[in-house]
């Protein structure tokens, strides 16, 4: 029997291990109440279930779980009403931006769906982003972005001192913008999928080849302070550099413009 005098359903998910005392036990519910929402064992319209019986759950205070029901409150995952306990939003509600729902939705998201949403996201500000530097680039600017891709051609056969560049490139042209909130944008966005496998695809020679020539025609149209150049080379860089990497699952039709 639950602390409710209710018995907890037989299906129910079963206490994760870290239920055993993580040092941040608010922190670790939030982050298993975040996957089973988006995992859909908690629908949009339904509660959650009371208190008492998540805190038997996961072996933990009602303090803590009412710790964690505020921090999915700020999440936009759920709405507490009266009489009606502890509500999950619709999906349209959820702060994509959050480090937990946006990594839960990707880890759920079968067709790529919310990974072309985020290229396309990502597209549409660096563009901006590029055509403003194209504006505004002095000489020591240029000369870093020419380096970078010089830098780049040398690094080809090793992938991962070349992801390392070509993230030093993007971001010396948004911070050359000068726009800090499109910016911080992106890195949130980036820093939620730069180490997964479905985002960043296999790591070839030839796909470093590929893309270190987009960012040779970026820098070009930048050094020749072409902003529609600019913008226009930075879309169809990110766009064929996502469709390289992107799997045959679902439809990239997200992606056109």
């Amino acid at each position: 029997m639950t602390a409710s005098g209710q018995r907890p359903s037989a299906s129910a998910p079963a206490a994760p291990e870290w239920a055993r005392r993580p040092a941040n036990l608010a922190r670790a519910v939030t982050a298993e109440l975040v996957g089973r929402i988006v995992g859909g064992v908690h629908p949009p319209g339904t509660s959650l279930p009371a208190e008492p019986t998540l805190g038997e759950t996961f072996s933990v205070s009602r303090t803590v779980i009412r710790e964690a029901v505020k921090s999915l409150q700020e999440k936009g995952l759920v709405q507490v009403r009266q009489g009606a306990g502890t509500v999950i939003n619709p999906p349209s509600r959820w702060n994509m931006l959050d480090q937990l729902v946006l990594g839960a939705v990707i880890a759920e998201d079968e067709t790529l769906a919310v990974l072309d949403d985020l290229v396309v996201t990502r597209r549409l500000l660096e563009s901006d982003m590029a055509l403003v530097a194209a504006r505004t680039a002095g000489q020591d600017a240029v000369d870093r972005l020419r380096a970078l891709v010089d830098l780049m051609d040398q690094l080809v056969d090793d992938p991962l001192a070349y992801r390392d560049q070509d993230i030093a490139f993007h971001d010396t042209i948004m911070q050359v913008s000068g726009n800090r909130i499109a910016r911080g944008v992106v890195r949130a966005l980036e820093s939620q999928v730069i180490n997964t496998a479905r985002y960043m695809g296999t790591s070839e020679r030839a796909q470093c080849v590929a893309s270190n020539q987009g960012h040779r025609r970026i820098c070009e149209r930048i050094a020749a302070r072409d902003p529609a150049g600019a913008a226009e080379a930075m879309f169809d860089h990110i766009t064929e550099a996502w469709l390289v990497r992107r799997s045959a699952a679902g439809d990239p039709g997200r992606l056109d413009r």
